[in-house]
């Protein structure tokens, strides 16, 4: 497993927070929550996930994280655009770990998810 670093404390609260009473909850939140995606990847390969729970993986960057959900929020993305954009996230990241997990020499695991695709060319 990969441990990400969130020095963040709401994310453990939100996360585990499933309480459908909750009064805090706002409409675009419960329809994070509902919204159900498949993503052929990681841990969530052959069943759906929620986009809230997909946000809040180990996959996405906190930074990415907060955009996406300010974006959304904002209506300057739609929520079909925010499902595409985790699940490409999500599915670059685990091809990278992947990738990584067989060319452990391999640098930049921060940067995994911009440069998916060009990990392989630094074979030594």
């Amino acid at each position: 497993l990969i441990a990400v670093k969130t020095p963040d404390k709401d994310t453990v609260s939100v996360a585990g927070e499933k309480d459908a009473n909750s009064p805090k909850e706002e409409p675009w939140e419960t329809t994070l929550k509902t919204t159900l995606v498949d993503v052929e990847a990681g841990e969530f390969q052959g069943h759906k996930v929620s986009v809230w729970d997909l946000l809040h993986s180990k996959y996405i960057p906190e930074e990415n994280r907060k955009e996406l959900l300010e974006l959304y929020q904002a209506g300057e993305l739609t929520l079909e655009q925010v499902k595409t954009v985790v699940s490409m996230i999500v599915t670059k990241a685990e091809a990278a770990s992947a990738e990584q997990s067989t060319n452990a020499s391999s640098p930049g695991a921060e940067s995994t998810v911009a440069e998916a695709e060009h990990t392989h060319v630094q074979d030594r």
